[in-house]
This record gives structure tokens, C-alpha cells and sequence, in this order.
């Protein structure tokens, strides 16, 4: 029972929490947009599942807790289901019922109906808001704690390695790559894993001299920040900051939010990056983690922050600190996730709308129809094939494997 405690504790808690608080401002920014916009809104939802408590506010709108605390949704009025996403052929029956029952001018209330610049407001609001999300807890940490740096200087250069042959030299200072400053090992790092195969162009600061060097990463073992091995790019090195290379970088409110965006928009172009070179067979698609991947990352961080806390009271913050990032970072995926042009997705919708608004009429229903039923597959396709990814790093197949041999 003990360990059933724990891990309730340190992985399903964590997950529930972070995906919950990601989801439920996805939907809150489609929610606030809509209302802005004067919608009609039938039900906002907190958890899925039967509802534990429930109410309804003046303008009409039903608040919901439901069981299963794993994000939420908003349904606005004529919906069939919580994905907005009716049925086309029905929409001629909805628009007489609604007007035999609350005559024409209620049209302009029900999203489905809306101008077609509003219907895309609402449809991008949700993605909008989580990177909002991501960019104000990003700036708040960075506002709260600073941003602790430690030059990228070389402790040690394994032989036989990309950095060997580049003739990079133990105590050499990355300052430069890419054409960009780096003002950390974090920042090279990052650069490397997913750039296998890919000339990277470097400076470095060797005693009074700057040398300009080209190094090129090859796959191996590589441990993340939950001392998971990973395999990634790297160039074989150590790095090894002396007390001087130290410092951490105050920032002001303006500083903090111009920080915050510029991670959020990092985190963006990373993904891009890596998606990019997953389709063209230059990268590996099983760092792709699904809703299995979330919660051993959030339990293993939560671990991690138990590990180095010396009282209840530290491993609180170090816990609060560890979920928020990670609440920023999946924010930013769910957000650009759903601004995909699938259908079923707002990216989906944003694109039969920009249709529209070149064709000056919807694209056809039954077009509609058949390209939601592959957006749903393509979805669960990828929702598995994650999943699948998820079981593997958990070495599930190998117990399971283990069972029959």
C-alpha cells in the first residue's frame, strides 16, 4: 500500500495537476474570447466525467467540476459535443430552430453563425492563451529567482569524439555558435541534441585569443535533467564552469516578460526544428512522449525535488518551481499542437475558415465531414504511436517479454 501511496504521490498527483491547469486555460482563452464576442455558451467544464459540483452564473452559463480532474472544455450553445465540431448537414436545421425559437436576431449569439473573423478569434484564442501561459510563468520565475548562468567552458574533451577532431581544447570558452551568443552550457547544449549530422560553426575564447571552429554532433547516450539517457546528439565533451563563470541575471518586470516571450518562441522553434527533421529521416520521432511520457516526466520531477529537499517545506517549493516549468513547457507544446491545420483541431478550423474567406463561401460539408473523420484518426494515430513511444522508454515490452521467455 505504501508504494501504491507513493506513487499516487509523486507521479499521478504531478500529472493530473499540470495537465489539468495546461488544458483548462487552453479552453478558459476560448471561453473569455467567446464571451468577449458575445457567444452563448451553454457549459464550461473543469475535469470530464460526472459532475461533483455545478452551478449556473447570471449570464446562463453552467460551471462544472467534473471527477476526472485531466483539463476541461467549453460548450457553446448548438454544440453536439464538447469539440465544437457539429455536424454540417445539421447546421440548416439549427439555424430554423433557432430562429422559430428566439427569431433572427439570436443568430448573431451562436458561434456557429458568428462573422467569420470572429469564429477564427475564438478558434485561435485557446492556443493563445496557453502561450500566454508559458510566457507569464516563464517571466515570473525568471522575475522571482533570477537566471543563473554558468559559462560554457570546457572541463575535458573525450578522445576520439566530434569535439576532439574539431580541435576544441579542455578549457576552451563557448562564447558563440551558430552565430549566436552563448552565455551558457544550457544554451549549447540544446543546440546539439537535435543537430546529429548538422556543421555546427563555433567560437571560442582559448586564453587571450578567440578561435573559430566547426564541430559536427553524432548520436550517443545523452542524460536529461531527470538523469533519463536519451539518444541524441552530442559532441563529446565536459563541461566544467569554474566559481568566475557563475553569476545569475536579474531581471525587471519589462526584461522578465521580453525573457518570457523569447523561451515560449525558443521552445516554438526548437519543436518546428524537430519536426522538420523527423519528416526528412534525419532525426528519431521517439522523443515524441504522449499522456504516459507527462506523468513519469512529472512524477520523476517531483522525485528529483523530494531528493534534494531538506524539510517539507523546501521540497514544497522545489516541487511548485519544477511543475511550473514543466507546466510552461507543455503548455507551449499543447498550444502549438493544436495550432496544426488538422481537422478537429483549432489549427483545422483556422483553416477551413482562411477557405472561406478565399472562396467566399464554406468548403463543403461533406469535405468537412471526411476531413474531420482524418484529422480524428491522424490524432489518435499519433496519440497511440506516442503511447507506444511512452511504453518503450518505461520498458514495458521488455517486462512484458520477459513474462513469455
Amino acid at each position: 500500500m505504501s508504494g501504491l501511496l507513493a506513487y499516487i504521490a509523486f507521479y499521478t498527483v504531478p500529472f493530473l495537476l499540470v495537465v489539468g491547469v495546461v488544458v483548462t486555460v487552453h479552453e478558459f482563452g476560448h471561453f473569455l474570447a467567446a464571451k468577449a464576442l458575445g457567444t452563448k455558451i451553454d457549459q464550461f467544464s473543469i475535469g470530464f466525467g460526472k459532475a461533483f459540483a455545478h452551478w449556473v452564473d447570471k449570464s446562463g452559463v453552467e460551471w462544472r467540476l467534473g471527477w476526472l480532474p485531466i483539463g476541461g472544455f467549453v460548450r457553446f450553445a448548438g454544440d453536439e459535443n464538447a469539440a465544437s465540431v457539429p455536424d454540417q448537414d445539421d447546421l440548416r436545421d439549427m439555424r430554423r430552430e433557432v430562429v422559430a425559437r428566439e427569431g433572427e436576431a439570436a443568430l448573431k449569439s451562436y458561434f456557429h453563425f458568428k462573422p467569420l473573423w470572429q469564429r477564427a478569434v475564438i478558434s485561435a484564442a485557446g492556443p493563445f492563451a496557453n502561450f500566454l501561459l508559458s510566457t507569464a510563468v516563464f517571466a515570473a520565475m525568471l522575475m522571482a529567482l533570477g537566471e543563473p548562468i554558468s559559462a560554457a567552458r570546457i572541463g575535458a574533451v573525450f578522445p576520439n569524439t566530434p569535439a576532439a577532431r574539431a580541435g576544441i581544447h579542455a578549457n576552451d570558452v563557448i562564447v558563440e555558435a551558430d552565430g549566436k551568443p552563448v552565455r551558457s552550457f544550457d544554451a549549447v547544449r540544446q543546440l546539439v541534441i537535435l543537430r546529429t549530422g548538422v556543421p555546427i560553426s563555433l567560437v571560442v575564447n582559448r586564453g587571450n585569443q578567440q578561435v573559430a571552429l566547426t564541430v559536427t554532433p553524432v548520436r550517443g547516450d545523452v542524460t536529461d535533467a531527470v538523469g533519463r539517457k536519451q539518444r541524441l546528439g552530442t559532441i563529446g565533451v565536459r563541461f566544467d564552469a569554474l566559481p568566475q563563470d557563475q553569476k545569475v541575471i536579474r531581471y525587471g518586470p519589462v526584461a522578465a516578460l521580453r525573457a518570457g516571450v523569447g523561451r515560449t518562441v525558443d521552445v516554438v522553434q526548437t519543436t518546428v526544428f524537430y519536426l522538420g527533421r523527423m519528416i526528412s529521416g534525419q532525426e528519431s520521432p521517439d522523443q515524441i512522449s504522449g499522456p504516459l511520457g507527462m506523468a513519469q516526466m512529472s512524477g520523476d520531477l517531483a522525485k528529483q525535488s523530494a531528493a534534494g529537499s531538506a524539510d517539507l517545506v523546501s521540497f514544497a517549493i522545489n516541487s511548485l518551481l519544477a511543475m511550473l516549468l514543466l507546466v510552461a513547457n507543455i503548455s507551449v507544446g499543447i498550444g502549438f499542437l493544436n495550432l496544426l491545420p488538422i481537422p478537429v483541431l483549432d489549427g483545422g478550423h483556422l483553416l477551413f475558415y482562411a477557405y472561406e474567406a478565399v472562396a467566399r463561401r464554406p468548403l463543403a460539408a461533406k469535405v468537412q465531414a471526411a476531413g474531420y473523420r482524418v484529422g480524428l484518426a491522424l490524432v489518435l494515430g499519433l496519440m497511440l504511436f506516442a503511447t507506444v513511444n511512452d511504453l518503450q522508454r518505461l520498458r514495458v515490452f521488455n517486462f512484458l517479454g520477459g513474462l513469455f521467455s
